[in-house]
């Protein structure tokens, strides 16, 4: 079993390089989507990128930015693994879609799964990182920590 490593994920560095100072930077939306960009061009081996984002009138997770085929737009709290990892409030990584109860499909090729709910430091239940792979057991310990930490660096630019 390998340990996982502490030090600043290349892609939360990558995050805050891009965001900070920059005239964009007050701005949520356009923070997430190239959030989900820097995502897709560094994470190996995923075939989907995105995020869903609380809506508390609608009491429904929304589509936000994303990238990859076009995805189920709204997840009811208890749907799914989105739906699951944001009403648990913590991260799930699943290995194999296909043996998920209640999976929700969007991508047919998508194996492989891993949800990180993006919550403030007060509680406020934001949404959540959504990522697919077409491999199985594609996540591991050390990705759920670097995906961990950069949706922590993430806050900082949506909260």
């Amino acid at each position: 079993m390998s340990e996982v490593q502490a030090t600043t994920p290349l892609i939360s560095q990558l995050l805050t390089t891009w965001i900070e100072g920059e005239a964009s930077q007050q701005f949520p939306l356009a923070n997430y989507a190239n959030a989900a960009a820097i995502l897709f061009q560094n994470v190996p081996a995923i075939n989907w990128v995105g995020f869903y984002l609380y809506d508390e009138a609608q009491e429904k997770l929304v589509v936000g930015p994303f990238l990859g085929k076009p995805a189920v737009a709204l997840i009811s709290p208890d749907a799914g693994v989105v739906g699951h990892a944001f009403s648990a409030q913590e991260t799930v990584v699943v290995d194999d879609v296909h043996t998920f109860a209640n999976h929700i499909v969007c991508d047919p090729d998508s194996n492989a799964e891993i949800v990180v709910p993006i919550t403030t430091a007060d509680g406020k239940k934001l949404g959540v990182l959504d990522i697919d792979s077409p491999t199985l057991n594609r996540f591991s310990a050390q990705d759920q920590a670097d995906l961990t930490h950069f949706v922590q660096t993430l806050l900082a630019y949506v909260a």
